[in-house]
């Protein structure tokens, strides 16, 4: 099935939501099969063969002892903990891009 504009309108606005799949779902009353059938469909749509830049944002977080947490546009977090190690982290960096 195609992806309707509807359809790419409520994945784009559950990858900004920070929820996860079944809690934005259950929010908008979606079933859940039929939203994970459509970002299938939706991801093989936007799917890039050539590596992209992805934008981050850094923010202080509260405590400020919580770590590192880089969050993507699509919902992923990675959450380090402070004692990670700066050269460690800049070639875990080097190797993503």
């Amino acid at each position: 099935m195609a992806v309707t504009s509807k359809w790419c309108q409520h994945i784009e606005a559950w990858q900004r939501s920070g929820l996860s799949q079944a809690e934005y779902c259950a929010e908008q009353q979606i079933n859940i099969r039929t939203f994970t059938a459509r970002l299938s469909d939706y991801r093989k749509l936007h799917k890039s063969d050539s590596a992209t830049l992805i934008p981050v944002q850094v923010a202080p977080s509260e405590p400020v002892d919580a770590g590192i947490i880089f969050t993507h546009a699509h919902g992923h977090r990675l959450e380090l903990p402070t004692s990670v190690s700066a050269q460690w982290l800049a070639e875990l960096l080097r190797c993503l891009a």
